[in-house]
């Protein structure tokens, strides 16, 4: 059902770039100088250029940047150009075990899409982890 929408999906992290730190300029700027009209208009600014091709701040973007962040930690590099994070198995698990309480405190919470999300991205991150911790692959079982 879900299948064909995730053939494109792609995951990027982006956090720890700095992107998103004011500059030293925005930092230094004294209050007193018009503060309703040019630090609101240059903040909506920076905020609609840091945020062009990004998925949107919501619930299912919060699930998938959790998510990502146990692949990597299970060693999956979801970025070529970056390089590959050291296998964290326990706290990968954490990660795990976090959205899987959020998934019970949240049912009967969540839209359909919300639920499908938390559900693909449990399911996936588990069978990783268990194919991890296993030393088998799921495929090969003598």
């Amino acid at each position: 059902m879900g299948d064909d929408k995730e053939q494109g999906f792609v995951i990027r992290d982006r956090r720890g770039r700095g992107e998103d730190a004011p500059s030293p300029a925005q930092a230094a700027t004294p209050p007193a100088a018009e503060p309703s009209t040019a630090a609101p208009r240059h903040g909506h600014d920076t905020d609609s250029h840091s945020h062009a091709g990004r998925l949107p701040v919501n619930f299912s973007s919060f699930v998938i940047s959790m998510g990502s962040s146990a692949l990597m930690l299970m060693g999956e590099q979801l970025d070529p150009q970056q390089p590959s994070m050291p296998l964290n198995l326990p706290q990968a698990k954490e990660i795990i075990d976090l959205l899987s309480m959020l998934e019970e405190k949240t049912k009967g919470n969540l839209t359909s899409d919300e639920q499908v999300v938390m559900k693909d991205m449990l399911y996936a991150l588990r069978m990783k982890f268990v194919s991890l911790t296993s030393g088998k692959s799921t495929l090969h079982t003598p």
